[in-house]
């Protein structure tokens, strides 16, 4: 970056944006290069032609991590003009690289608690660390992350009349007391707990974006998102998918944080982007449960993964986790009836394909050290090399 005088001098927003600009130059030229050096095999995935006026200027926010990064996937081929904001806290650059240089799509390189101003007709805010040990590694930010910054998405869709589908999530309903969830349901959070910062969070959000409907004839959606799994999962996110498939890879023990009895539900992203795809683009606007009701104790839920791996490791019982729901089923009655989904990909298939993706994952990184129950965070890809935690300290929000 050239320019005269000292970095402190140059005002915040002068300074982002300056950054933002040469970040993502940087991006399309690598890329761009590695085309044209024929070093990468990167070419654009085929994208549908529009007609003038169909296609529509859609923000993701957390559009580089897991499900943000599939979402880009189906609305880039469709034929949308995408834009993707992203602090890069758990998202990925290697998740969205097959877009980077495409002319419908930009990355710009931001954090939602601050304010952007863009035009777009849909936004799909998706920005939150999800993963427990990620999102309780800093719970201040993950506090502003789910107030702060879904404001500043609410006070953008209001100036520029975009809808906007807030992801939610099953742990608003907390520990539940009623079984499998409705939407009906008020839940059973505790407010002062681990996970408060993001349970708390999401259920503010919600406030929020019926508030915005109701005062400022906001257009918005809300989606419960229960389990998900899939390629692009950070290797490192604790959750039990990512932690059970490469502990059972890597032959090491499978472990399961109480006494496995626990339930949850698991769907394949792939059922979870149409899910979130149908409701923006449908009339229903109060929540909807997006999930798979295929139920499985965590225990049983191991035992799967260690006989789809052919793994020789040992299920090993830990101390349990303040808070961790006993039971977790969505009832998906309202999804079936007002946007007329259901998961569609089984258990074992999705399992499949996940199990394939970590495997390439392993054989990139040569290790990788699951993250455990405690709050950490996202663990830097080192290639042929260890997931290393470079940071011993906690940032300050």
């Amino acid at each position: 970056m050239a320019h005269t005088g000292s970095v402190a001098s140059i005002p915040m927003d002068e300074l982002r944006a300056l950054v933002n600009k040469e970040v993502h130059q940087v991006m399309i030229e690598n890329s761009k290069a590695d085309i044209m050096s024929g070093t990468s095999n990167h070419k654009y995935p085929p994208i549908k032609k529009l007609p003038e006026g169909q296609a529509l200027r859609i923000l993701v926010t957390g559009g580089s991590g897991f499900v943000g990064s599939h979402l880009v996937d189906r609305l880039m081929t469709a034929g949308h003009h995408v834009i993707v904001i992203d602090n890069m806290f758990t998202g990925r650059q290697r998740n969205i690289i097959q877009w980077l240089g495409h002319p419908n799509f930009q990355l710009i390189i931001h954090d939602v608690i601050e304010p952007i101003m863009l035009e777009v007709d849909q936004i799909y805010h998706l920005a939150c660390p999800a993963s427990p040990p990620h999102y309780q590694y800093n719970p201040i930010k993950t506090i502003k992350t789910s107030t702060e910054g879904t404001l500043n998405m609410l006070g953008l869709a209001k100036r520029v009349q975009a809808r906007m589908l807030l992801t939610s999530t099953s742990e608003v309903y907390g520990d539940p007391e009623v079984h499998p969830q409705k939407e009906t349901y008020w839940g059973n959070v505790n407010p002062i707990g681990p996970r408060a910062c993001y349970d708390e969070g999401k259920r503010v959000a919600e406030t929020m974006m019926y508030a915005y409907e109701s005062q400022a004839n906001v257009e918005v959606r809300v989606a419960r998102i229960f389990n998900t799994f899939g390629p692009r999962m950070h290797p490192n996110d604790g959750r039990v998918v990512s932690n059970f498939i490469i502990q059972a890879l890597q032959g090491k023990d499978i472990t399961i944080y109480g006494n496995g009895l626990q339930t949850r539900s698991f769907q394949y992203v792939d059922d979870l982007v149409e899910g979130l795809i149908r409701l923006m683009n449908g009339p229903y606007s109060l929540p909807v449960n997006l999930g798979n009701p295929d139920e499985y104790t965590v225990k049983d839920f191991a035992t799967l993964i260690k006989g789809l791996t052919n793994s020789n490791s040992t299920i090993k019982m830990l101390p349990a986790t303040k808070d961790d729901p006993r039971q977790r089923k969505p009832d998906i009655t309202l999804a079936k009836e007002r946007i007329n989904w259901q998961p569609r990909v089984p258990v074992r298939e999705g399992l499949t394909k996940t199990i394939e993706y970590f495997r390439k994952e392993l054989e990139e990184s040569g290790e990788i050290v699951p993250t455990g129950p405690n709050a950490a965070r996202p663990q830097q890809h080192k290639s042929k090399g260890v997931f290393k935690d470079k940071s011993d300290s906690r940032k300050k929000h």
